[in-house]
Formats: structure tokens, sequence, C-alpha cells
């Protein structure tokens, strides 16, 4: 097997989510999960077969399995891995997904999310559904380098992006992200004004409404559980953002969405 189609309109139901080490105690493991996708994501090397398909793991690499799939897993050793053992429903448009892939400049922020989902279990079941969602939908987009065209965003402005995007529900301040990104405060700030017409702050508050409008929208996801996700856990805070930047309190917001997707 070389690709799944995974349906990915709805936010996935979880299992489990966790830290699995393999090697030490055996250097084969053959199963399948009868109802459940399995989402690794690797820091080692191994081989894999799946379905009688023979894939390499290597460091930055990452499968997705659906149920039912035979997997044969050869270690060289000790092996760690971030995994997720889920359900997605069968609805919408699936997506042809490769089931082992490289995670390139992504590794990163798919690190970081499915690190977010792990905190989160299992007692935020929600929070952590909405990391491995984003998640998925990373994986899904993953494709071949592009190549760098003309005129290209700066890469302190995308490596401040990225960061942006994958702690957005997160604290987040621009003397941090300007440290990661490796320039100044004032630098990355004009630099973010130049590329985007926007001030580092005025992007992640749009960025955080665009994603709360989205799980408004798509999700049935608890109106404290997005606000969780989009980094303002503070009710009457998110309240007012959605007020200020969607015209609207959170519910109204929710039904004046589904209503008008429903008339289409």
């Amino acid at each position: 097997m070389d690709t799944a189609l995974a349906h990915l309109d709805e936010p996935p139901s979880l299992a489990a989510v966790g830290i699995g080490v393999h090697g030490p105690a055996g250097r084969v493991d053959e199963f399948s999960l009868p109802d459940l996708w399995q989402l690794h994501l690797y820091g080692y090397e191994a081989d894999l077969t799946v379905d009688g398909t023979a894939h390499e793991i290597r460091p930055g690499r990452v499968s997705l399995i659906p149920p039912g799939t035979q997997v044969c897993y050869r270690y060289r050793g000790r092996s760690e891995h971030l995994y997720v053992h889920m359900r997605l429903r069968p609805t919408g448009d699936a997506q042809s997904v490769p089931v082992i892939q490289d995670t390139g400049s992504e590794l990163s922020s798919l690190t970081v999310q499915l690190r977010l989902a792990l905190a989160a279990w299992p007692n935020t079941p929600a929070r952590a559904a909405a990391e491995v969602w984003a998640a998925l939908w990373r994986i899904a987009q993953l494709g071949p380098p592009r190549p760098r065209k003309a005129q290209e965003t700066h890469p302190a402005v995308a490596t401040a992006m990225a960061l942006i995007e994958a702690q957005l529900a997160e604290p987040l301040t621009v003397p941090a992200i300007a440290r990661a990104a490796g320039v100044s405060h004032n630098h990355l700030t004009r630099l973010f004004r130049a590329a985007t017409e926007q001030s580092v702050v005025g992007y992640i508050r749009t960025r955080r409404m665009e994603r709360a409008r989205h799980f408004l929208s798509s999700t049935t996801l608890s109106i404290p559980a997005i606000a969780a996700s989009v980094g303002i856990p503070d009710l009457q805070a998110f309240n007012k953002a959605c007020r200020r930047e969607l015209g609207g309190a959170p519910r109204s917001i929710r039904a004046a969405l589904r209503t008008a997707d429903r008339s289409r």
C-alpha cells in the first residue's frame, strides 16, 4: 500500500495519543488495528511494511495508515515516535495521502502540534482533537519542494509565520518570535509590515480569528475548546474578539455560518 484515502472534513475522534518506545524488547512488531487509523511521526531509522509494500522509515518522516491494515515494523535499536490512534468520519471529500512521506519544512510545526495534542490528552480531548486535525491537514498538503520564486517571502518572515501557525494556541510575543526568527524586534516588525501590510500582532490576531471562524463553521467543538485552540482561553476576551473581528458572539456566528452553508 502506497496511499490512503482519508476524510478530513470533520475532526477525528481520538482513541490514544502518546510516545511509543520500541526496539529494546524486540526488533519486530507485526499487527493491525481493526477500526483505528494510525498516525506516527518518526525520529529514527527502521523498515516498515504496509500490506506487503516496503517503506523506509527515516527521521522526519510521517505515516498515516488506515484501519485494518497489516503493518510490520523492523527496528534497528531503541526507536521512539509520537503516535495517534483515531477514528475518521467518512464524510466529505476523501484526500489521497501517502502512507509515509517526508515532512520537510513542516517537521517542526507538526512536532509542536502533536506534542500539544499529547499535552492535552486525555484531560481536554477536544483541544487534542483540534491539534491532531490541524496536523492531518498539514500532512495531507505535504508536497515536493517548490522552486524558489524571484520575489519570495523573507526567511525571517517565513520563520515567524510558521512559528505563529504552530503555536497559535499558546501565548505569543513579538520579541520571542523575533528571537526565533533570528532578527531584532524592530527589524521583524519592518519586514512583516512590508510582506503583509500588517503588524506582527495584527497578523496573529487575524490568524486566530480565521481559525476561530473555521472551527465555528466546520466543527462541533465547544466554544471554550475553540477559544483555547486559538490562544484566547478567557471566554470574555474571546467573545469580545469575536464581536470585534467577526461581527458577533461565537454562538450567533456559528448559527449564521451553518445557515449560510445549508442554503448554498
